[in-house]
């Protein structure tokens, strides 16, 4: 594997992990809806071990992808972001399922700063944000 093809591998590691970001926000909003539509398949959505693996799928694309980039261009500020959103979806997940608790506010505040920090790291990879897109 030539250095081109490596490099430019990594940038697309980061896309996938911002479009399982963009998942998990669409996770969280169809679970709000389907709560108020139908609490049986809500309750199935909101079964802790969804949210488990979602988090665990998150944190270790970001240790790859995000570990990869500061190693490769050498800038900690996506890395940085992108462990500020996996710090605050795991305080989510400590939060009740209920609306009153926001859990689900925080989940998505979460996400979209782990998508941001993918982002960032995407952009240092290809010098530009109008490459690799």
């Amino acid at each position: 594997m030539t250095a081109a093809t490596q490099t430019s591998w990594w940038p697309k590691l980061d896309r996938f992990a911002i479009g399982l970001s963009g998942l998990c926000a669409v996770h969280c909003v169809a679970t709000t809806a389907l709560l108020a539509l139908a609490s049986t398949a809500g309750g199935m959505l909101l079964d802790p071990w969804i949210h488990e693996v979602g988090l665990t799928m998150a944190i270790l694309l970001g240790v790859v992808a995000l570990g990869k980039g500061v190693l490769h261009h050498g800038q900690a500020m996506p890395a940085a972001v992108g462990a500020f959103g996996l710090g605050v979806m795991a305080g989510a997940m400590t939060l009740p399922h209920d609306s009153g608790s926001h859990e689900a506010l925080w989940t998505i505040v979460g996400v979209s700063l782990l998508a941001l920090g993918h982002e960032f790291n995407r952009r240092a990879h290809c010098g530009t944000p109008e490459r690799h897109r």
